[in-house]
């Protein structure tokens, strides 16, 4: 038995197994607040299930070291919240952050740095590679392809004879590490928000609220584009360790006005500060609880 598996499958393998109830409700809810702290970290997601996704950690990461310490902060930050524990594979490509996170599974983390794809990959059963399921393995297993790297040094003329057409092009590249597949992103905003990473650490207050008024000058704009208002700010402080701290406050109306937004990131930014004193690598500014903006006429 394993992860994943079907109940029916593990009830044939282990007759005398005993099956708890799922709390679906729970599940939900909690997933909900895991991708909730996530974001608070990576902003850009693409989730492909309720505990399973892709994060865009280069857009918060200048290299692959820094890489590693994001994802160790989102470990850290979903265990205090949660007590739960979630694998990380960070990698160039899809197809190896998939492998990696899942090779040290539970609350593991691996690196797979540019350049290693390939060899990283190729001990693994051919089966663990993503894209190849029992119709594959059975061509593939008879013809000695039994690992992921087996199948990277398949032939033209044999991938024509074992798996024809695009599909057996898809899976060898993918086996040697090559992916292009980009994350495919929810059309459909639920917040807005604008950040900027220092060069050097700041510990300037006034610095850091003017940094702030200028990132709430660019989220008012966007809201008033797509002609919505906001009911909650958020801001988010990123410390020279890469710890992660956000506060959040929530109105009884909508927002879009800068100097509104503005002024609460700032007493936010201050309160922040006060629970947890320190110099800033990152600060930026969120509105989320979005609505379309209604214009009141007063007879």
């Amino acid at each position: 038995m394993h992860s994943g598996m079907g109940a029916a499958g593990a009830g044939r393998r282990c007759p005398h197994a005993v099956f708890v109830r799922p709390r679906h409700q729970l599940y939900r809810e909690y997933s909900r607040h895991v991708w909730s702290i996530v974001r608070g970290i990576v902003p850009t997601i693409e989730q492909t299930g309720i505990a399973e996704g892709y994060l865009d950690i280069g857009q918060v990461a200048a290299d692959f070291l820094d890489a590693r310490v994001v994802a160790e902060a989102v470990q850290t930050a979903v265990r205090a919240a949660t007590s739960l524990t979630c694998s990380l594979g960070v990698a160039p490509c899809k197809v190896v952050c998939k492998v990696a996170s899942d090779a040290r599974k539970p609350g593991g983390l691996t690196v797979v740095v540019p350049g290693q794809e390939a060899a990283f990959l190729a001990p693994f059963d051919v089966r663990r590679l993503p894209g190849v399921g029992p119709k594959a393995e059975a061509r593939l297993r008879p013809a000695g392809v039994g690992t992921t790297g087996a199948l990277a040094a398949v032939t033209d003329a044999e991938l024509k004879r074992l798996l024809p057409g695009s599909v057996g092009v898809a899976l060898r590249d993918r086996a040697r590490g090559i992916d292009p597949r980009g994350l495919e992103l929810d059309v459909q905003r639920s917040s807005i928000s604008s950040e900027n990473t220092f060069e050097r650490d700041i510990v300037d207050r006034e610095f850091l609220h003017e940094e702030l008024r200028r990132q709430a000058r660019e989220v008012a704009e966007s809201l008033r584009r797509r002609g919505e208002v906001a009911r909650t700010v958020t801001t988010k402080l990123r410390y020279a360790d890469f710890s992660i701290r956000s506060r959040s406050t929530s109105l009884d109306h909508g927002i879009d006005d800068a100097g509104e937004i503005a002024a609460l990131a700032c007493r936010l930014l201050d309160r922040g500060l006060r629970d947890r004193p320190g110099a800033l690598r990152l600060v930026g500014v969120g509105v989320s609880g979005l609505g379309a903006y209604r214009h009141l006429t007063i007879v």
